[in-house]
């Protein structure tokens, strides 16, 4: 065959392919979720573990060397106590959460309100959210049962696929083209989302459904969800929050919250407080 046939047909069977690929892990790759949403999957939870991890104590180190991590032995005990009560009933509800490594480093940055949850337990908490909304334990509670619950759904896994199924489609189409730098690139763009990629707004109101779930478990509030929601919007109109960059509108939110406190109340009528499963304090 002619050396630029045969380069024509390279292309149009890596084309073919990367397409053919593409389309069987999408088809095979389909989980649900704990709300009976379906989700795509092309990597599994277990692999979003191992990667968090790597990231996470990459991200401490970082911090640990820029003497960002706070040991204040109130605030410590605090958060320790109140997601401690959260994972006790995380575990409770998701019993393959048992094993993982929960931690939490609190970010001395007044700046920054914000707080994450990677798969595998492995937390943060920034002093912004305290200095800046004046938390309630309960509120606390709301905003680390939200970002435990994106853990237990494996939304990690869910973005690192988001950005896997979008690399897919570039490195095809550098291979089709015979493009070396567009399928680096493509592999460079992966690796990228796949830290960056916000969670979808439907990921977002699942978190908020399991989260103000389990802090009602726990012993906490239902309604300090919709006052953690007030305090983020009076926050935004004069400087939007990094936790509000990536969620829903705050008064769409805390109407769907607000609708959700007498079914939650119903759980946990007395306020019964949970047990405290012990939390690693990041120092």
């Amino acid at each position: 065959m002619h050396r630029y046939l045969r380069f024509a047909a390279h292309r149009v069977l890596a084309a073919r392919l990367g397409t053919t690929a593409l389309a069987m892990c999408l088809l095979a790759a389909c989980t649900t979720s704990p709300t009976g949403r379906s989700q795509l999957m092309l990597i599994s939870p277990e692999a979003a573990i191992v990667e968090s991890k790597t990231a996470y104590l990459s991200t401490v180190g970082e911090l640990d060397k820029e003497n960002k991590l706070v040991d204040d032995p109130l605030l410590s005990d605090r958060v320790a106590t109140i997601t401690g009560r959260l994972v006790t009933e995380a575990v409770a509800l998701y019993p393959n959460s048992k094993d993982w490594e929960w931690s939490v480093a609190i970010i001395d940055d007044d700046d920054t309100v914000n707080a994450w949850c990677m798969a595998g337990g492995r937390m943060a908490a920034y002093t912004g959210l305290f200095e800046q909304l004046k938390l309630t334990d309960d509120e606390f509670a709301q905003i680390m049962g939200h970002e435990i619950s994106h853990a237990l759904a494996n939304h990690t896994a869910e973005r690192m696929s988001r950005a896997i199924a979008i690399n897919v489609g570039v490195i095809a189409a550098g291979v089709a083209a015979d493009n070396h730098a567009a399928t680096m690139a493509g592999a460079a763009l992966a690796a990228k989302l796949a830290l960056e990629l916000p969670n979808s707004r439907v990921a977002e109101s699942e978190a908020d459904r399991i989260g103000i779930e389990l802090a009602t478990r726990a012993g906490y509030d239902p309604q300090a969800a919709v006052s953690l929601w007030e305090k983020m919007g009076s926050l935004s109109e004069s400087r939007p929050p990094e936790f509000i960059s990536t969620h829903p509108d705050p008064e769409n939110r805390k109407a769907r919250l607000s609708a959700l406190v007498p079914e939650m109340r119903a759980l946990n009528p007395a306020r019964s407080m949970a047990a405290v499963t012990p939390i690693t304090i990041v120092r």
